[in-house]
């Protein structure tokens, strides 16, 4: 049994299909989540068999998020495997995430706040290396942390 993680909240979307926690596959692309996401996914669903779909709930593209629940969540209901999330922050080693103009989501202990920074060092996001289902959660409501930006 693998699971699969999915990080779309910017450039590049990064996939990863791990086994017993350890990262057997990882998939990079720079094309758009709703455009690229099913492309993607449907092989992986025809060569392996997933225990977990498991995404970064946010912060960070709104529409990277909203997609990317979207679609994870009609395979988890139809296909009967559950999904599980975490916030973004625990792909980038707890870095700022770019929110709008000079504001970033900061992870606090456990919460995530907005603070003006001038050019904080932001670390970009990665799939780890070896993932533990305890650090995931059921609880994969999308987090947005503001409103749309028009």
């Amino acid at each position: 049994m693998h699971d699969l993680v999915v990080i779309a909240l910017g450039s590049p979307l990064l996939i990863g299909v791990y086994k017993d926690g350890m990262l057997v596959e990882e998939i990079r692309s720079e094309g758009m989540s709703s455009d690229v996401l099913a492309e993607i996914v449907d092989p992986l669903l025809k060569r392996y068999r997933f225990g977990h779909f498991i995404y970064a709930k946010g912060p960070g593209s709104f529409m990277g998020i909203k997609v990317t629940y979207l679609f994870l969540k009609t395979l988890s209901i139809t296909l009967k495997i559950p999904l599980l999330a975490t916030d973004a922050f625990f792909f980038n080693q707890n870095s700022p995430i770019k929110a709008v103009g000079k504001l970033y989501f900061v992870k606090n202990s456990v919460n995530i706040e907005l603070e003006t920074l001038v050019s904080p060092e932001s670390i970009p996001f990665e799939l780890p290396q070896h993932i533990d289902l305890e650090k995931f959660d059921s609880d994969n409501l999308p987090y947005y942390g503001i409103d749309a930006v028009g």
